[in-house]
């Protein structure tokens, strides 16, 4: 038994599995070969730019498709409440119907119906459909560029 060297006295030539905590909690098993306590640096990962080039294209191409549908959401808000006869003086009556005059461009007197509400629905329901296609059209066109299919 006196023959074989203890793998855990100091001085010996053997290596050991060592145990290092390394940031985040992980428990990290490596050989140690000069028996000290230090935890083993990780090897550094190498970034895949195309994975993030496809994933910042995908993001951007997905924000321009969300506000499409929120112009769209506000026009179509703005519709009910005219359609409703919703109280104008009221605060979300008024931020729907602000907005709206904005985002229907050059829609809002495009058809002059004697109806002021058919007007409004066919004028602002046009500006509606229109955010809608230009976002999807706007989006895919951004895919394209970015080289990312879908």
């Amino acid at each position: 038994m006196g023959e074989h060297a203890d793998k855990n006295a100091p001085g010996s030539e053997a290596t050991d599995a060592t145990q290092a905590i390394v940031p985040g909690g992980s428990v990290s098993t490596y050989q140690n070969s000069d028996n000290t306590d230090e935890p083993k640096p990780k090897p550094r990962r190498s970034v895949d730019w195309k994975a993030v080039k496809d994933q910042v294209v995908g993001l951007l191409a997905g924000i321009v498709r969300w506000l499409g549908l929120i112009f769209a959401l506000i026009l179509v808000l703005h519709i009910v409440f005219v359609i409703g006869e919703a109280n104008a003086e009221n605060s979300i009556v008024s931020w729907a119907a602000d907005w709206s005059d904005g985002l229907a461009l050059g829609f809002h007197d495009l058809f002059q119906p004697s109806d002021p509400k058919l007007s409004v629905l066919v004028n602002y329901g046009i500006a509606a459909i229109f955010w809608l296609v230009a976002s999807s059209i706007a989006a895919r066109i951004i895919r394209r560029v970015g080289g990312v299919t879908v």
